[in-house]
């Protein structure tokens, strides 16, 4: 089924207990898209970047499936750039430079040939720009998934309200679901952010797996126990890319499919941590997940 995704796509430069990068491609949309084509192909982009952003990278895209029609490229701007540094433990950054460029004026432009989405994921961008993407489009897709961040909580709550509103699914981190329900308890955290809209919630606790809610039911996807973890960098944006991807591969929207695509999301994040950037994500096989998906089939086998 036709997916369309939006978010950024942007360089980022990290540093890691393993090593350090120079500016490589990243943003949200980068790993969604990646991610989602593993399972369903065109993936549709929607996305803003500079004239420094290298032809090559845009044929990498296209290479997985991608379609760039929607994919803006600014003349005389520069593209969004993030870099970080990660401590010992990989759960806390630092974030050295944050440059929005061409993300501060972002007008997303849907394209003709994306007006027949079926499924859509909002990558992390401003709430206002996921919810013009919303508008944007002629028909209700029969899922829109949307992801965000803490900091849109601190400074654009209305807009962010309005949004969230507008969406099935929400994706958030433990931390960030607290913030936006003002609960410790996830299981009331949970009941009181699908009073605000979504009818679904994933509360994703990194290195702990994911939840999935829905009325009062719960799913507890386990997190697969990794030697190493390389870079970080893009992991939730890839497990959004990969549930989005199975479910419109499946084009089954049940709870209990969803359950196995919080599944095939984390087997894909799983992948995406072992490597800096997109680069582990380019190499899988189909015989590769299948296998990371068995692997947590048994975690949670008794």
């Amino acid at each position: 089924m036709s997916l369309l995704t939006v978010g950024s796509v942007a360089f980022d430069a990290i540093e890691t207990p393993f090593g350090k990068t120079d500016k490589i491609i990243g943003g949200a949309g980068t790993y969604i898209s990646i991610s989602s084509s593993f399972f369903t192909k065109p993936v549709n982009v929607v996305a803003v970047v500079g004239d420094d952003f290298p032809e090559e990278y845009i044929k990498t895209l296209e290479s997985q499936g991608i379609n760039t029609d929607g994919l803006q490229v600014k003349e005389g701007e520069k593209t969004f750039f993030w870099a970080g540094k990660y401590h010992n433990d990989m759960n806390s950054r630092d974030t050295l430079v944050t440059e929005l460029n061409v993300l501060e004026h972002f007008d997303p432009i849907v394209p003709a040939n994306y007006q027949d989405a079926q499924y859509v994921m909002l990558g992390n961008l401003s709430p206002q720009v996921q919810s013009t993407v919303i508008e944007r489009l002629e028909n209700r897709p029969k899922l829109v998934v949307m992801d965000t961040m803490n900091f849109w909580m601190d400074i654009a709550w209305d807009d962010l309200m309005k949004t969230i509103s507008m969406v099935d699914v929400l994706s958030i981190n433990d931390e960030e679901a607290r913030q936006l329900s003002k609960e410790y308890s996830l299981r009331k955290a949970a009941k009181k952010i699908m009073e605000m809209g979504p009818k679904y919630l994933i509360i994703k606790k990194g290195e702990h797996g994911a939840l999935l809610f829905h009325e009062d039911k719960v799913f507890s996807a386990p997190a697969l126990p990794l030697e190493e973890v390389f870079d970080p960098t893009g992991a939730g944006d890839t497990f959004a890319g990969g549930f989005i991807g199975y479910l419109a591969k499946t084009d089954d929207i049940s709870f209990d499919n969803m359950k196995k695509a919080v599944i095939y999301g984390s087997a894909m994040a799983s992948f995406c941590v072992e490597k800096f950037g997109t680069d582990r994500l380019l190499e899988i096989t189909e015989a590769d997940l299948e296998a990371r998906v068995k692997e947590f089939e048994e975690l949670t086998v008794f």
